[in-house]
């Protein structure tokens, strides 16, 4: 199969969505298929084998000049050539923080409007690149602020177009009036453009249902899927008898960062001094440096400096070690999480999680009973769920042992792209069906 994988790129930041495009594209290659993995936007960045296409469609300096000004919707060659550039892109994403939606309501409903929108000439060439270069059989939109490309990808190359969704509520639900009604209107309309919709969890494609205005008959679960290859439990750890509570995420207020902090403190009260760490490892952008600071702050302020532990950003290699170094795995998002991809990680190392009961949390933990649930956006509740595990060893290796388990059974790479497969068959052969 011939797969047209369109995916957004995030400004420099390694992200979950990244990571879950380029791992589903490299699975899918790794079958036999042949995938072109098209970035739009910025370069997508992922710790993992890059497997995306060389060039940029979409550039996001060109979408944002042609949103502002009228000259750049008009071809000028050399100037689009060089305002696409890989280069330019990834150094000016150097410099630039993440998407903040409040900023970019405009845009986001001109780029929703498709071909009606500013950025039609960005879309013609992504088009034309696909109908005189790829000729796919199927074109996959990585989420539903795409789902303005459909219309016009199905009347010039005939073939079905999905949808994934990813969590994209989150920024499109920031937007302000009258933008948000504008692009809730418009995702209305334009998802009945797509062929299915792909969530990566129940609770999420409930939920996408209702937000998108879609019969809940086209929305196809694919759960989320992991590159296994160096994940496993690594029987060392807690050698000198401490124990260490770990985070890996973005470091930003919606994660929860905060409530980690005020619950591991008050473990630090209850059991021995050097007894428990906590290490944090994840991405700052430079938007969250001041919650960031703060935190630090908090940390002084509660006297947890030789307790707690910052990582940084890691790469693939050392995302296994620090993960294969932990004994506990924490991140409480203060919104209803749709993926979780950090969680499968910790499983699939054997790290025991303790997660607030919302958005796919509870799913997740039911179908690897890997871990524990607490109420929301509660550190009390936290440091009770943390102390439970902190305090029985026996139960940290249950939940890890059945975790790692289930990780390693069923939310392997392989797993997610022929569940992905399956969509895509099914939608071919309707397409096929209705042209008989």
């Amino acid at each position: 199969m011939k797969i047209a994988y369109i995916a957004t790129g995030a400004a420099g930041m390694i992200c979950g969505t990244c990571i879950h495009d380029n791992t589903l594209a490299s699975a899918l290659m790794r079958g036999g298929h042949e995938v072109a993995l098209i970035p739009t936007y910025t370069p997508i960045r992922t710790d993992e084998e890059d497997v995306s296409l060389d060039r940029i469609f979409f550039g996001g300096l060109s979408v944002y000049l042609e949103e502002r000004f009228s000259f750049f919707r008009q071809s000028h060659p050399l100037l689009d050539k060089l305002l696409a550039s890989r280069g330019l892109l990834n150094w000016l994403s150097r410099f630039s923080s993440s998407t903040n939606a409040r900023d970019l309501g405009k845009l986001t409903v001109s780029v929703l409007k498709g071909e009606a929108g500013h950025q039609r000439k960005e879309l013609a060439a992504l088009i034309d690149w696909l109908v005189s270069d790829y000729k796919p059989d199927i074109v996959h939109l990585n989420h539903s602020m795409l789902v303005g490309f459909a219309r016009e990808i199905k009347r010039r190359l005939a073939v079905p177009v999905v949808c994934g969704v990813q969590g994209e509520d989150l920024f499109l639900d920031d937007l302000t009036e009258p933008y948000k009604s504008e692009a809730h209107r418009l995702l209305h309309e334009r998802a009945r453009d797509v062929d299915a919709v792909l969530a990566t969890s129940d609770y999420y494609a409930d939920f996408m249902s209702t937000y998108l205005g879609l019969s809940r008959d086209v929305i196809h679960v694919v759960r989320l899927g992991i590159k296994l290859d160096g994940h496993g439990v690594k029987q060392s750890k807690g050698e000198d008898g401490s124990l260490t509570i770990g985070y890996l995420a973005r470091l930003c207020p919606e994660k929860g960062l905060h409530l980690l902090i005020e619950a591991f403190h008050q473990l630090w009260k209850k059991y021995e001094s050097g007894h428990i760490k906590l290490r944090i490892a994840g991405y700052l952008d430079r938007k969250d440096e001041s919650y960031f600071d703060k935190l630090r702050d908090r940390i002084r302020e509660l006297g947890l400096e030789d307790a707690v532990d910052y990582a940084g950003e890691v790469d693939r290699k050392g995302k296994i070690a620090f993960l294969q170094s932990l004994d506990i795995f924490s991140v409480p998002t203060v919104y209803k999480e749709s993926k979780g991809l950090s969680i499968l990680e910790a499983l699939a190392n054997g790290v025991p999680v303790v997660q607030p009961a919302h958005g796919l949390f509870p799913e997740l933990v039911e179908k690897t009973g890997g871990g524990l649930l607490v109420r929301p956006d509660s550190p009390d509740a936290l440091a009770e769920g943390l102390a439970t595990l902190v305090s029985d060893a026996a139960l940290r290796r249950k939940l890890g042992d059945a975790g790692c388990h289930a990780v390693h059974q069923t939310f392997s790479d392989d797993k997610m792209a022929e569940a992905t497969l399956a969509v895509y068959r099914s939608c071919m052969k309707e397409r096929e069906s209705l042209a008989q």
